[in-house]
């Protein structure tokens, strides 16, 4: 362990006196080069296990004097997702301005692929990671961070200590939506929301029964459609909806993917003008739809631009204590939100 606790990355030196052989036959069994037996490739293996020796997979012609690489990791969720895309892109521009080279991947929302990747980019030395860490279990992560990796944790905060974090207003703004539609006379306003095991889904539905509470208003459970992964389960949901004896008048969807499924379906029916819609996190197109989509707007580039002054502070030794910066949510009003219900309409 090093004075911060964080565990010092063994060398190939100890794997070598653990397995009781040269520094070059374990290079030779690492390389996958001839010259070794099997019960000497075996002992260097086994070595190497119980170490957590991991090869250093950096090109010499990569590493610097300061023994950097010169590279960091970005491991989002979905990077076909324009919200990733964009954050991706912010970290990107700041990079560029390092003379650092960027490494980014999509972990799927899965925690066995996210591990994969860590590992992946864990073993070629790249300076630091910025990751949306998936749902449920945050291991894997907790783990390369005792070994010393410098990370920042986006969108989504740390369930361990000693990490930074940026996130954004995403209970506050929810509420804020909920009030909205509260405000113009809406009484049935419907949820419509990304996997539950997300941190962020679990803001936004928090927000949501927070702005019903302030507003008066009961929750009614079959206006709540949950765990809902992109737009096609979207569309499901908002037509189940509109099947009800007593259908919603305005909608909250919590996440842009949700809330182009649930436009989709309003469209489809004829409903895009008599329904009012608030959705969290803007998209692509969103103002050139009739009516324009009303949105809360995540400032993405701020979030992007965020975490990679977090990370690089890390990479040059900023020892400081942990940041969670939060970047506000803003409310953009283009009309779908502030349709009002059929009792107040002239």
């Amino acid at each position: 362990m090093d004075s911060r606790g964080a565990r010092r990355e063994p060398t190939m030196r100890e794997v070598a006196a653990l397995a009781k052989v040269s520094t070059k036959t374990v290079s030779r069994v690492i390389n996958d080069l001839p010259g070794a037996g099997p019960e000497v490739v075996e002992r260097v293996r086994a070595a190497a296990r119980t170490l957590g020796y991991r090869p250093n997979l950096s090109a010499s012609s990569l590493r610097r004097s300061d023994r950097r690489s010169a590279t960091i990791g970005v491991l989002l969720e979905d990077l076909s997702n324009p919200f990733d895309s964009a954050l991706l892109r912010a970290v990107e521009d700041l990079a560029r301005k390092n003379d650092v080279l960027v490494l980014a991947g999509s972990s799927e929302d899965d925690t066995g692929l996210q591990r994969e990747m860590l590992t992946s980019l864990a073993t070629r030395r790249v300076d630091g990671m910025v990751v949306m860490a998936a749902g449920g279990h945050q291991d894997a992560l907790q783990q390369e961070r005792e070994r010393g990796m410098r990370m920042v944790l986006v969108d989504r905060p740390p369930t361990f200590q000693g990490t930074d974090s940026v996130t954004t207003t995403n209970r506050d703004s929810s509420r804020e939506a909920v009030l909205q539609l509260a405000g113009l006379g809406h009484q049935r306003i419907a949820f419509l929301g990304d996997r539950q095991t997300l941190w962020t889904s679990q803001e936004r539905y928090t927000g949501y029964l927070e702005g019903l509470a302030h507003a008066g208003l009961t929750l009614r459970e079959e206006l709540v459609h949950i765990d809902l992964y992109g737009p096609d389960a979207a569309v499901t949901a908002t037509a189940s909806l509109f099947d009800l004896n007593e259908p919603p008048t305005a909608l909250f969807t919590a996440q842009n993917l949700v809330t182009v499924g649930a436009m989709r379906s309003l469209r489809d029916r004829g409903l895009h003008r008599r329904v009012a819609l608030i959705g969290f996190d803007d998209f692509p197109l969103a103002d050139m739809l009739e009516p324009g989509v009303t949105v809360l707007r995540q400032d993405v580039p701020a979030l992007g631009r965020k975490a990679a002054e977090l990370i690089f502070d890390r990479i040059k030794g900023d020892q400081s204590p942990p940041t969670h910066a939060v970047i506000p949510a803003t409310l953009i009003r283009r009309g779908s939100g502030e349709i009002p219900p059929p009792s107040r309409r002239s």
